[in-house]
């Protein structure tokens, strides 16, 4: 089995700072890439920023330039770093992994069971 556990989420008012992480771990091999998504009441789950196993980075339009996405591989650990955080933020955040469980098997996505942040003053 694999693991995916996040922490970090909470209540900060409009313009703060908070930082995310989510640890992996069980029976794993590799992991390719890592994510975060999240998902507003009402609506779909979107991708947020996603980092390769070799520190290639995405994000979403919507948070570039303010959030900030890494990995430490020896921990199969990744976080998100989210500054001048806007109302319009306010979700819960899941994180996802890319992982093969032993050499002979195939990447299995993964989810963490999520982290409600809300920006509210």
């Amino acid at each position: 089995q694999v693991q995916l556990v996040e922490s970090g989420g909470g209540l900060v008012q409009p313009g703060g700072s908070l930082r995310l992480s989510c640890a992996a771990s069980g029976s794993i091999f590799s992991i390719n890439a890592m994510g975060w998504y999240r998902q507003a009441p009402g609506k779909e789950r979107e991708l947020v920023a996603a980092i390769t196993s070799g520190g290639t980075t995405n994000y979403a339009d919507s948070v570039k330039g303010r959030f900030t996405i890494s990995r430490d591989n020896a921990k199969n650990t990744v976080y998100l770093q989210m500054n001048s955080l806007k109302p319009e933020d306010t979700a819960d955040y899941y994180c996802n992994a890319q992982v093969l469980r032993s050499a002979w098997s195939t990447y299995r996505n993964y989810w963490g069971q999520g982290t409600q942040v809300t920006v509210s003053s």
